[in-house]
């Protein structure tokens, strides 16, 4: 069973009854914070649990210590998955309103605490749900506590110290899922500094995507990254971006693309500029 899987609109709606389904429902907006919870009241796939991205899918912010999204401690994310019926044998489907980057969140992190197969996400998002002329439900979805369990794989993820030893490195490929602006500092509308990693490349995570939204052929997304890597080994590939969402994106497009799970550095660049030691680059 392939790590990344993707599903389509017409598939989900033929087997929103399949007797160990989960469907995640995973919107979110930087700048209104309660939009995944309103939208989802307003209507949802049926069966749909919410899950937030704030509340659920990240930790605590320590100010002037974390980025904006810190990871979840383990302990808490296994909770939320149980209250939600997921099982370690459990078939689930992530969905967000289309680009995918909080529904990959999830699937990172499913990844992390070892739930690697019969993990999906809907392609397209619920753009492609409504395109495709499904409808949407009020219901509350049915409870049932699951019993998944699942130890996170720290060898999935670097710190900002562990990052910051290897920058330099031959080997390292280091890439930042932000726009060219934002990574090149001419723009940065949500941290309080502008600039990139030194030594990352921009590989913009809606790259990943065709005008329709959904994610490009899996041939397609290879030599868009074998351009990155440079001939180096994937295995020594590091993503981040703002606050290590959109960088799952890039993590899930790699695995989509047949390359291994890559490194997260989770606390991305909202937790590196916390350390005016810690050294920016601008431009190209």
């Amino acid at each position: 069973m392939p790590l990344a899987q993707l599903i389509t609109a017409q598939q989900l709606a033929e087997r929103l009854e399949a007797p160990k389904q989960v469907i995640l429902d995973c919107r979110f907006a930087l700048e209104d914070v309660d939009y995944g919870q309103r939208s989802y009241a307003e209507g949802h796939i049926a069966g749909a649990h919410f899950a937030d991205l704030e509340r659920d899918l990240s930790g605590p912010i320590i100010k002037g210590v974390t980025g904006r999204h810190p990871l979840p401690a383990a302990e808490h994310l296994i909770e939320r998955l149980r209250a939600w019926g997921i099982d370690n044998d459990s078939e689930i489907v992530l969905y967000d309103d289309g680009p995918g980057a909080f529904a990959a969140r999830a699937w990172w992190l499913l990844a992390w605490l070892g739930k690697r197969s019969d993990v999906a996400i809907l392609d397209g998002g619920l753009k492609a749900w409504h395109a495709a002329g499904l409808p949407l439900s009020l219901d509350p979805p049915g409870k049932r506590e699951g019993s998944f369990s699942g130890e996170p794989d720290d060898s999935l993820v670097l710190d900002a110290t562990q990052l910051g030893e290897r920058l330099g490195e031959p080997e390292l490929t280091l890439i930042d899922a932000r726009g060219l602006p934002r990574f090149r500092g001419e723009v940065e509308p949500i941290d309080p500094v502008a600039g990139h990693i030194p030594g990352a490349q921009c590989a913009a995570f809606t790259d990943n995507l065709g005008a329709d939204g959904r994610f490009l052929p899996a041939e397609q997304l290879k030599q868009r990254f074998a351009q990155k890597l440079a001939q180096r080994s994937p295995e020594h590939l590091v993503a981040y971006c703002g606050s290590g969402v959109t960088a799952c994106h890039n993590l899930f497009a790699l695995a989509l693309a047949g390359y291994p799970l890559g490194k997260l550095y989770a606390g991305s660049w909202s937790e590196w500029i916390t350390d005016p030691t810690r050294k920016v680059a601008t431009g190209d």
